[in-house]
């Protein structure tokens, strides 16, 4: 009998990406432990998201809450060398890239714990970004890696990792997002923010763009000039509040700003929007499923495949009105769907951890 799968989460997109693999391999008999590193530990943007999403209860919390990158990525050594010592995995799975993903690959390379890595191989190549830096050193360290798009694969080629370690696999957070579309109800999302007309959802948290006064107060200057013209919503993460805050951002009346909302709440208010601005990365993937045009506030991004096809476009402040009011003239994206992004991304995934498991000299003895 192979000791228990652990999967290692930490913030609201390691969720969604989690669920239809822990689904999957449930289905497949496994044993499983959930350990939740509390890097998002307010409710809303943490506890509602396994209900939502129908994970199981967390086996345990550590309680990491916020913190600098080094004290955040060492809170979670720490909770997880003693998780792994107490509870020795078959495999520990670890998602994305935020610093609980980094902080569980140096516990477990250490330990000798076999590391999996689900969306493995992104690369912005922007090393101002804490997330660069957790992906690729995370992919140094782990021994299965599932990609999410062939230039991921190509990514990891290039950086020596093996090829029997790397695995086309998908994308799980379209599984997730194609198994809720039944639920997802954007005239509730209207008729709970009081949005009569067209609207844009902002999602604004990256450092670049909400921690510095200026920059902050550039941006807002951008968002009330595309208010100007259209109601803006933006669920505001608590990063950058205060900065953005203090920059004048409720002083146009057609800005309203709302705090965390859960999955099924944000993606109905996406599902019914014109447009959506965002640095985030999920964003931009859910965003090209659901056909909503997207202008990502970045210089660079992790998921190229979203501007190759066509449904995001990478802005400044600058450009950001026009850019925003011409994607709310222009109308859905109509292009393709990138390869795999089909609903099976989970199963894919427990099948080649199952084989992996099984196989002689796998992840442990039966």
């Amino acid at each position: 009998m192979h000791a228990p799968i652990t999967h290692v989460l930490g913030a609201r997109p390691n969720f969604v990406k989690a669920a239809p693999v822990i689904r999957a391999l449930a289905g497949l008999g496994h044993e499983q432990r959930v350990v939740h590193t509390g890097q998002h530990y307010d409710e809303r943007m943490s506890d509602v998201f396994f209900v939502q999403l129908g994970l199981p209860e967390p086996d345990v919390n550590l309680g990491v809450g916020s913190g600098s990158q080094a004290r955040q990525t060492a809170e979670v050594m720490i909770g997880m060398e003693q998780e792994f010592t107490e509870n020795s995995p078959s495999v520990a799975v670890l998602y994305g890239d935020v610093n609980s993903t980094l902080g569980a690959a140096l516990a477990g390379a250490k330990l000798g714990v076999p590391l999996a890595h689900v969306e493995a191989g992104l690369r912005s190549f922007d090393d101002t970004m804490p997330e660069e830096i957790n992906r690729r050193l995370t992919d140094q360290l782990c021994g299965l890696l599932f990609a999410t798009s062939p230039e991921a694969v190509g990514h990891l080629a290039r950086e020596g990792r093996p090829v029997s370690s790397v695995h086309l696999v998908g994308n799980p957070m379209i599984d997730t997002l194609l198994a809720s579309l039944g639920k997802f109800d954007d005239r509730a999302a209207r008729a709970a923010h009081g949005l009569t007309g067209r609207y844009v959802v902002a999602t604004l948290h990256r450092p670049g763009n909400v921690d510095d006064p200026e920059t902050a107060a550039r941006l807002v200057r951008a968002l009330h000039e595309v208010a100007a013209e259209v109601d803006v919503i933006i669920p505001l993460h608590p990063r950058g509040r205060a900065t953005l805050t203090a920059a004048g951002l409720l002083g146009e009346p057609r800005v309203r700003v709302v705090d965390p909302l859960g999955y099924l709440e944000f993606m109905s208010l996406v599902r019914g929007a014109a447009a959506i601005i965002t640095d985030s990365g999920g964003v931009q993937e859910e965003t090209t499923l659901l056909r909503v045009p997207c202008l990502t506030l970045r210089p660079s991004t992790e998921r190229p495949i979203t501007i190759t096809s066509g449904s995001n476009r990478l802005v400044t402040t600058r450009d950001l009105a026009a850019a925003v009011l011409k994607a709310c003239d222009d109308g859905p994206y109509a292009g393709e769907l990138p390869p795999l992004w089909d609903g099976k991304a989970g199963p894919r995934i427990a099948r080649i951890l199952t084989g992996w498991l099984n196989a002689p000299g796998g992840g442990g003895d039966d």
